[in-house]
C-alpha cells in the first residue's frame, strides 16, 4: 500500500470514534481464549442512491492465529449477523486477500455473489 506517516510520526487520524456513536458502525472485538485475536470493523452504508449495504471497513487477525480457520470462521458469522446487501472490497495489490475473502465468501454464498473489478480494487458483492 502507498501509504506514508504525517510529520508527527503517525498515520492519519482514523474515524474510530464514531464506531461507539453512530448507529451505522459495528465495532467488534475478536477474543481467543481469553486473549484479544483481532479485530473488525463493519459499516452500513446508505449513499441514497442505492440499496443500503454493509461492507467490512478493517479485518485484522493476528499472525499467530492466521491460517488456523478463525478468519473465515469470524467472516462467516458477520455475514449472520448483519443480514442484508453485502459489499466486500479488496486493494488490487493485496493478493493474500483477494485470495481469502473470495473463497470464504464463495464457501458461504455456495457461489452465489458476483465480482466488480474497479480502478483500484476489487469488489464482492453478494447477499445474506
Amino acid at each position: 500500500m502507498d501509504l506514508h506517516i504525517e510529520d508527527n510520526g503517525r498515520y492519519g487520524e482514523y474515524p474510530l470514534n464514531e464506531y461507539w456513536t453512530e448507529d451505522a458502525r459495528f465495532p467488534y472485538l475478536i477474543w481467543v481464549k481469553g486473549k484479544i485475536a483481532g479485530f473488525v470493523l463493519v459499516r452500513l452504508i446508505n449513499t441514497g442512491e442505492e440499496d443500503a449495504y454493509f461492507s467490512i471497513a478493517e479485518f485484522f487477525i493476528m499472525k499467530r492465529y492466521r491460517r488456523t480457520g478463525l478468519g473465515k470462521q469470524v467472516a462467516k458469522e458477520l455475514f449472520q449477523m448483519h443480514k442484508g446487501h453485502w459489499e466486500v472490497y479488496q486493494i488490487d495489490n493485496n493478493k493474500p486477500a483477494q485470495h481469502f475473502w473470495t473463497n470464504t465468501i464463495e464457501e458461504y454464498t455456495g457461489g452465489k455473489f458476483t465480482v466488480r473489478i474497479e480502478t483500484g480494487r476489487k469488489t464482492q458483492v453478494f447477499d445474506s
